[in-house]
């Protein structure tokens, strides 16, 4: 069963991304549990419009990218390893800016 969620991007993310600032997704059915790291590798593959690098490094985000799970710090949730519920609300804000 299709896994619903809201993915939110903030603070120039967004550009990466069609320019588009939230996106209502199905994630597709799978085995296990989605988690933050599976999401990444999905959102490269099925989202990220431009250079990858200015968001994804190695299996995280780049440093300088705050990820939000309904509104609290990923870091508190088990970063990578959380397992995405339905209709959660991820955000992904750049705190990077050109200058």
């Amino acid at each position: 069963m299709p896994l619903p969620i809201c993915i939110e991007f903030g603070g120039g993310a967004e550009l990466l991304f069609g320019k588009v600032k939230t996106h209502e997704v199905n994630l597709p059915d799978k085995e296990a549990s989605w988690t933050i790291k599976d999401l990444l590798t999905w959102m490269k593959d099925n989202m990220l419009k431009e250079r990858p690098e200015l968001f994804i490094q190695g299996e995280t985000v780049r440093p300088g990218i705050l990820v939000l799970v309904n509104d609290a710090d990923w870091e508190l949730m088990g970063e990578l390893a959380y397992n995405i519920q339905e209709n959660d609300r991820i955000v992904f804000i750049s705190t990077l800016h050109g200058g």
